[in-house]
C-alpha cells in the first residue's frame, strides 16, 4: 500500500512534466492574418495621376477611371459650342455602359465665356442641357495654370485647345490620346469612330 501511495504520484508528476517540456520545446507559431498581407498599389498612368474638385467641391480622382474611354472637354457657358453639351450628353448616355465617360472642364481661357461660378454653370448645364456627366470645378486649360489632366493631354498630343470645346479622347490604359477641334461635334463620324475603337481594345 505504501508502494503504491508513492510511486502513482511520481507517475502522474513525469507525465505532466513530459508534457510541458514538449509543449515548451515545440511552441505553435502565431498564425498570420489575412489582413496582414501585403498588399500592391495599383499603377495609374500619369494622365490620371491626379485629383481635381468636381462642382460641389468633392474630389474627383482620375485614377478611378483607369479602365474606361474618357472624352475630356473644355467648355463654356456662353460660347457658340455650347450648344455641343447636347450632343456631348447624347455621347455619354449611349455608350456608358460600355465603360466611357465624358468629363467636362469648365474654363473661362477664351473670350471670357464662363465667368460665372461652379454653382452658376452647375444649374445652367443641368436646366438647359441636362448634363449628367462629370464635371471639375472652374479650371485653366491653357498657361501657367492649366489643370494636371489638360498638361498631360497637350504633352501627349502636342495640340492645345485653341478654343472652348477642344476635346481629348483617352484610352482605357491612360496611354494614349487623341485630339480634336473645339468646332468638331461630338457626334462627328471621327470621333464615334474612334472611341468605338478604343471602346473594343
Amino acid at each position: 500500500w505504501v508502494y503504491h501511495c508513492m510511486v502513482v504520484p511520481l507517475v502522474i508528476f513525469w507525465i505532466f512534466a513530459t508534457c510541458f517540456q514538449l509543449r515548451v520545446s515545440n511552441p505553435q507559431k502565431p498564425r498570420k492574418h489575412a489582413h496582414a498581407r501585403k498588399t500592391h498599389t495599383t499603377y495609374c498612368p500619369k494622365v490620371l495621376n491626379s485629383s481635381l474638385k468636381d462642382l460641389n467641391g468633392e474630389p474627383i480622382n482620375f485614377c478611378d477611371y483607369q479602365g474606361k474611354v474618357i472624352l475630356a472637354v473644355n467648355t463654356a457657358s456662353r460660347c457658340g459650342n455650347t450648344p455641343q453639351y447636347e450632343a456631348l450628353e447624347a455621347l455619354f448616355q449611349k455608350y456608358n455602359e460600355k465603360d466611357f465617360v465624358v468629363v467636362g472642364f469648365p474654363a473661362n481661357n477664351f473670350g471670357n465665356q464662363e465667368p460665372g461660378s461652379n454653382e452658376d454653370i452647375q444649374e445652367f448645364c443641368k436646366l438647359n442641357y441636362g448634363v449628367s456627366f462629370p464635371m471639375v470645378a472652374k479650371t485653366d486649360v491653357v498657361g501657367s495654370n492649366t489643370n494636371p489632366v489638360f498638361t498631360e493631354l497637350e504633352a501627349m498630343t502636342g495640340e492645345i485647345p485653341r478654343w472652348n470645346f477642344h476635346k481629348y479622347l483617352i484610352s482605357r490604359d491612360g496611354e494614349s490620346a487623341y485630339s480634336f477641334t473645339a468646332s468638331m461635334s461630338p457626334m462627328n463620324a471621327k470621333i464615334v469612330s474612334q472611341l468605338e475603337a478604343l471602346l473594343d481594345e
